[in-house]
Order: C-alpha cells, then structure tokens, then sequence
C-alpha cells in the first residue's frame, strides 16, 4: 500500500504552471519502473541505487573531483546513501555528476571490482530515470518526489540474444530491426545508439523510451523534421530547448 501511496501522490497539481497529464503518469510509470526488480539488481538495490544519485548532489568528494582537472587525481569515500557494493556507488555517483569525463579504464575497473556490464548498464538506466524526473520537478520548483517502496523478488539475470561487442564499451543490440523478445525496442532499422547502449538490459530501453516520449519526442521521431510531438511548443522552439540543455549538462552528442 505505501509504495501505491507514493506513486499516486505523484501530481504535479501544485505547480505553478500548468502540466500536461501524460508527464505525472510517465513519472508514475518511472518510479514503478525503478521499484521492481531488474535483470542484475533487486528491487531494493534498485532504490538504494537511486538513493545514491541524489546524495551524489551533496557528496564532497564528487565536488572535489568535478573540480579537479582530472577525476583520478582525487581520492577519498563517496558519501554513501546506504549499503551497496563501493564499485556501484562509485559508478551511480560519477555517472550522475561527471559523466563526461568517465574512461574506459575507468569502466574497466568498475568491472574488475564486481559490477557486470549488464550491472552497470542497468546502473545507467537508474541514474537517467533519477536525473530525468528530479530535474524535471528542480525546473518546475517543486519538491522531488519521495523514492518508491521497492517491490520484492529476484533480478531476471535476463541477456537478450544477439548482442554484438567492440561497438561500444558494453555489448549491444545491432541496428536494424528489433527481434524476438526485444521487437518492440525500436521501430524500423535504425535507433540512437544512447538508447542501443542500454540493450543489453531491455527494459531500461523501454523505460528511456516512456520518458523521452513524455519529456520530448519518441526516439523514431527525431529525425523527423516534421514531427511535432503535440506539444504546446511547435519543433523549432523544442530544439532550441533542447540544444540549450544538451550545452549546459555538456552533452557528447
């Protein structure tokens, strides 16, 4: 009943602007999403996990790192939200603050210490959905919503068939069709490779698509000039917001 409590009291009702309906139910569905146990993390790590993204905003040692020329010249403890691998916390941390300055040595030895490529992949897909859904309520000037009650149960450990290796540094589903059990992924040949580099956990795929469909456009409709998304703002202007963003959190693409 409590997780049911802090998913429908997602509501963006006291907001000074108004919101459109499909933005609180896609942070419903998110927070869901991040409740229920994954491919390689519980439901409970899941949570813990989104824990750790949002004390990596207050963490001295990710500020002192940030700040730094370079990440490694630092050393020193994160401050920890709760009891998770050091490997994963230092991985949710510096995803959620530094991402554009991670190595693949860096990854290399995320791995080494315990934390899969399929773990860190779905570690990826919690720091989005965190990141997304707080800046979202930062933007409006509303208080983030309460972290939901994880849901019980075991991680799938589910690897979907296919993957392909040296693309990337994590193994990843091929552009072209969508096949099997991950059809529904994308539609037609092509997709971004940010939304590729989460297949090898499907339902992150799925969770970013919900997301980016609320917040900006279905993925298949980038490249398309033509698509407006309903929005109140007509695609030009959604552009300039969106180039604006990408330029300030210092996007590699």
């Amino acid at each position: 009943m409590a997780a049911l409590s802090v998913l429908s009291g997602i509501s963006y009702e006291s907001a000074p602007v108004p919101v459109r309906e499909d933005l609180p139910q896609a942070h419903r569905d998110a927070w869901a999403h991040l409740a229920a146990p994954g491919s390689w993390w519980t439901g409970a790590e899941r949570v813990a996990l989104a824990a750790e993204v949002r004390a990596a905003a207050d963490c001295s040692l990710c500020r002192e790192r940030r700040a730094a020329l370079s990440p490694n010249a630092v050393a020193g403890e994160h401050a920890e939200a709760g009891d998770l691998p050091a490997a994963a916390v230092d991985a949710a941390h510096r995803i959620a603050t530094d991402a554009g300055r991670l190595t693949k040595t860096w990854f290399e030895k995320t791995v080494a210490s315990g934390v899969s490529p399929g773990a860190y992949v779905e570690i990826v897909g919690i720091v989005v959905t965190v990141v997304s859904v707080d800046a979202f309520c930062r933007g409006l000037g509303v208080p983030p919503h309460p972290l939901p009650e994880p849901r019980p149960g075991a991680p799938t450990r589910y690897v979907p068939a296919g993957l392909v290796e040296g693309e990337a540094w994590v193994a990843m589903l091929p552009n072209g069709p969508a096949r099997g059990a991950e059809a529904d992924l994308w539609p037609g040949r092509r997709t971004a490779n940010v939304l590729r580099a989460l297949s090898q956990v499907p339902d992150e795929v799925r969770n970013l698509r919900r997301l980016s469909a609320a917040h900006y456009l279905e993925p298949h409709e980038i490249v398309d000039p033509g698509a407006e998304g309903h929005r109140a703002l007509d695609r030009r202007q959604i552009e300039l917001v969106a180039a604006r963003v990408s330029a300030l959190n210092e996007c590699f693409y």
